[in-house]
C-alpha cells in the first residue's frame, strides 16, 4: 500500500482515483465456512477433525464453524429449538462480522444435514460473504415427511419433540421446533404452504416469488448435492436432491420433472443449465462420512483458486479514512 500520509485529506480522493493500484494474484484456497446438524454442536471433536482435515487437503484455508449459541450446549439446543428465520439472521450478521470472510472475494460453504438447506438459504437471503460452492451431505433441501426418532436419553431432543403434541403447524410448533419448520407433507401442500415457516419460503413455493432468492442462487460457481444410499434417518432420503417423493405409492418425482426446477423458482435449472448443479451420492447410512469421501470432496470443490489480492477501491477508502482518524 502506497504511503499518502503527508497529502491533505482532501487530496486522497483524487490520489486515490488518479493513481492506478497495482494488481496481483496468486492461487489460493477460499475462506470454508461449514454449518453442523441437528444434535451437533460448534465444539464437537468430529468437527474439528473436519477442519484439519480441510487445511491439510488445501493447506492456509481458514475454517469458520457457525454456532448459534455461546457454549456446546447453548448451540446444540439451538439445532432442535430455535426461529430458523431468526438463526439465519444471526448467521447471516456473524459471517459478515468476520473480518477474514468478509474481506474475501468469497467463501466456500460446506452444509451437514440440515446446515445444507440452512446454508442454501442464507446464499438466497444475504450472501455476504458471497458463496462460490456450496456442499451439502444429506440435507432436507425439499423438506422431510417424518420426524426423526429421539434417543431414550435426549432430553433437549424429547423436549422439542414435545412441541409437536400441539399440532406440527401451530405456531408455536413453527416457530420454535426446529425439524417443524422444514417439514413438508406433498399430500398435503395447502397446509404447508399456509403455515411453513421456513422452508416454503425459501423454496419460493408460494404464488408470489422472491427474485432475489434466485438472482442469489445463481450465481452459485457450483452447487453439489449429495445423498447417502443407506439413508434410513431422513425421510425421504431423495430429498437430498430436491426430489419429491409419493408417502404412498413410494414414487419418486426427480428434480429436473418438478415445477420448482421447470419454472425456475430458485434458479436450480439456471446452474443446471451451466453445468454447475451436481448430484452426488455416498455409500452408507446418513453423515456416516468417510474420510476419503471428504478428501475428494475437498479437492473438487474447495481447491486452490486464483485470487485478486489487489485492493479494491472501496477497501482503500476504508484504509485512508482510517489513517486520517
Amino acid at each position: 500500500m502506497r504511503q499518502i500520509l503527508q497529502f491533505p485529506l482532501l487530496a486522497l480522493p483524487i490520489l486515490t482515483a488518479a493513481l492506478p493500484r497495482p494488481s496481483t494474484s496468486e492461487l489460493t484456497p477460499l475462506p470454508l465456512v461449514i454449518w453442523h446438524g441437528l444434535g451437533d454442536d460448534y465444539t464437537r471433536d468430529g468437527l474439528k477433525e473436519v477442519a484439519s482435515l480441510a487445511d491439510a487437503v488445501n493447506p492456509g484455508t481458514y475454517v469458520h464453524i457457525i454456532h448459534i449459541g455461546d457454549s456446546a450446549s447453548a448451540d446444540r439446543q439451538a439445532t432442535f429449538i430455535g426461529n430458523v428465520t431468526d438463526q439465519l439472521s444471526t448467521v447471516c450478521d456473524q459471517l459478515a462480522a468476520e473480518p477474514i470472510l468478509s474481506t474475501a472475494p468469497a467463501v466456500n460453504a460446506l452444509g451437514f444435514s440440515q446446515g445444507g438447506q440452512f446454508l442454501r438459504a442464507y446464499v438466497e437471503r444475504c450472501n455476504f460473504p458471497p458463496v462460490r460452492n456450496l456442499v451439502t451431505f444429506g440435507s432436507q433441501h425439499n423438506g422431510i415427511s417424518e420426524f426423526q426418532v429421539c434417543g431414550w436419553a435426549d432430553f433437549v431432543c424429547h423436549g422439542a419433540e414435545a412441541l409437536l403434541r400441539l399440532g406440527r403447524w401451530s405456531n408455536l410448533a413453527q416457530s420454535q421446533f426446529v425439524p417443524a419448520q422444514y417439514y413438508r407433507d406433498p399430500a398435503d401442500l395447502d397446509t404447508y404452504l399456509e403455515n411453513s415457516n421456513f422452508l416454503a419460503d425459501v423454496n419460493n413455493e408460494r404464488v408470489l416469488k422472491n427474485v432475489t432468492y434466485k438472482e442469489n442462487l445463481a450465481t452459485l460457481n457450483r452447487f453439489a448435492m449429495f445423498m447417502f444410499e443407506d439413508d434410513k434417518m431422513v425421510h425421504p432420503k431423495e430429498t437430498s436432491w430436491f426430489a419429491e417423493v409419493d408417502s404412498a405409492s413410494g414414487d419418486v418425482i426427480p428434480l429436473r420433472e418438478r415445477d420448482i426446477y421447470k419454472e425456475d423458482w430458485l434458479g436450480l435449472k439456471e446452474l443446471d443449465d451451466k453445468g454447475a448443479l451436481e448430484f452426488g451420492t455416498l455409500k452408507g447410512e446418513h453423515m456416516q462420512l468417510a474420510d476419503d469421501d471428504l478428501v475428494t470432496v475437498f479437492k473438487e470443490y474447495f481447491g486452490p483458486v486464483e485470487v485478486d489480492l489487489s485492493p479494491t477501491e472501496a477497501q482503500e477508502e476504508e484504509v485512508l479514512v482510517n489513517q486520517d482518524l
